[in-house]
């Protein structure tokens, strides 16, 4: 396979338990009743242009952008609207949604509903970039970035390089690695829409060397185009964030503070680019995403296609139901993910996956003081000192945070998965980073 890359600093390899990377995508049911939060991007919510008692299709548009850094959503059902309510998100805070009563399922007229692959592009750069905004597009590996801002560089950037991010370094999680082997060339003819959209002319697609066969299947799809590469890369968490991916792909380096287009590059992950073939080429705005339902109890854990605002207990239930030795519910993975607190909880556009830990893997190990045994820095993909971000949080010493690099963290849990006192590192850095980050945006507005 060639060489493998990665990126040079810190990083660990727990066990990839990826359950599920032999369960074909299959098709949930539409739900009974959608609940669909306003707020699914990273930046402003949506602000509703539907009401109660309003019939839906599908496709339909629920909620327009309400700033520039925001996404429209639309409506992944057909039916009426119960209410517009504050409803459980996975947060496990109640927050502003859409909550619509399914009849039928009706699709707007302007989607291509075939099966057809439709391969020709005919749209110039600033056509694309308008679908891809009012398709509600979002970063898909669960930042949820709006995508087509990342398609803007600002005055005086240039885009070189496009790298989309098909490494799925999280354990257990395997939606990604099924799309590439099940729609490799969708995402393909989303690569090149994305190049032809930024300007480029080259574009890697990154994937660690524990998925061979995605590796050679997105070869062989890339034969025919010159501008396209499939990277072998090291299997080496976290490869799949941006800055580590960029390392590892091109051997650039984002500076502290900086954006990815500061070293040319725009990185998109491979469920983005399938969603940006679908808006461009299909007209079918985001409704719909793979999630991966796995566990070590899980009797079949399974990659499901399941419509936006289905809850999580009904993709449980296709993978056979709710072990009775479960813990802890996790929307993602173990590493990033965060705890569910309800089976109500709807599948928004960000959820990756939907893990179920057992009781004696989900519970915390008893905390001991810090034994200064550095590995915590040692694992840093960053550079940073976690102990001393994290003892600077805990001390609510936010001004050393933001001194010693707290934005920068990229939340990778890294350092608290080798911590050998068991120190809950990532919460209070979590803490940090949003303390500090309210302080730096408070600080702009004086």
């Amino acid at each position: 396979m060639g060489i493998l890359r990665t990126f040079a600093l810190g990083g660990i390899h727990p066990a990839e338990n990826k359950l599920s990377s032999n369960a074909p995508i299959e098709t949930i049911p539409v739900p009974i009743q959608a609940i669909v939060p306003l707020g699914q991007n990273l930046g402003a919510p949506s602000k509703p242009v539907v009401k109660k008692g309003d019939m839906v299709k599908v496709g339909q548009l629920l909620a327009e952008a309400s700033s520039f850094i925001s996404t429209p959503i639309h409506s992944p059902v057909s039916g009426k609207v119960f209410k517009i309510d504050n409803a459980i998100d996975g947060s496990g805070y109640k927050r502003p949604a859409i909550i619509i009563n399914v009849e039928g399922d009706e699709w707007d007229e302007s989607i291509d509903t075939s099966t057809d692959i439709v391969s020709e592009i005919t749209l110039d750069s600033k056509q694309i970039i308008e679908k891809i905004k009012n398709a509600g597009v979002v970063g898909m590996g669960g930042a949820t970035f709006p995508t087509y801002v990342k398609l803007m560089p600002p005055p005086g950037k240039i885009a070189e390089y496009l790298i989309i991010n098909g490494v799925e370094c999280e354990p257990y999680l395997t939606a990604d690695h099924r799309l590439m082997l099940e729609k490799g060339q969708e995402i393909i003819i989303g690569t090149r829409l994305l190049m032809i959209a930024l300007n480029v002319n080259k574009a890697f697609i990154g994937i660690e060397n524990n998925k061979p066969d995605a590796i050679n299947h997105m070869r062989e799809l890339v034969k025919p185009y010159d501008g396209i590469e499939v990277q072998t890369l090291k299997v080496q968490y976290p490869q799949g964030g941006e800055k580590q991916l960029i390392k590892a792909s091109v051997n650039r380096e984002v500076p502290s503070g900086k954006l990815p287009i500061e070293v040319g590059c725009v990185v998109q992950n491979v469920g983005t680019a399938f969603a940006v073939y679908e808006a461009v080429q299909k007209n079918k705005p985001l409704i719909e995403r793979i999630v991966t339902v796995t566990g070590k109890s899980i009797k079949r854990p399974s990659n499901f296609l399941a419509r936006i605002g289905t809850p999580i207990g009904q993709l449980i239930e296709a993978a056979e139901g709710l072990p009775g030795n479960t813990g802890k519910m996790i929307g993602g993975g173990p590493m990033m993910g965060k705890a569910i607190t309800s089976l109500d909880v709807p599948i928004v556009k960000g959820s990756s996956g939907v893990l179920l830990m057992k009781k004696e893997e989900s519970s915390r190990s008893i905390e001991s003081p810090c034994i200064r045994c550095s590995k915590c820095t040692y694992v840093c993909p960053m550079g940073l000192e976690p102990y001393l971000l994290s003892k600077a949080s805990k001390l609510s010493n936010f001004e050393m945070a933001e001194n010693e690099s707290i934005m920068d963290c990229i939340e990778c849990g890294s350092c608290q998965y080798s911590c050998p006192a068991g120190i809950p590192l990532l919460d209070y850095l979590r803490l940090g980073k949003l303390k500090v980050g309210q302080i730096i945006r408070n600080r702009g507005k004086n």
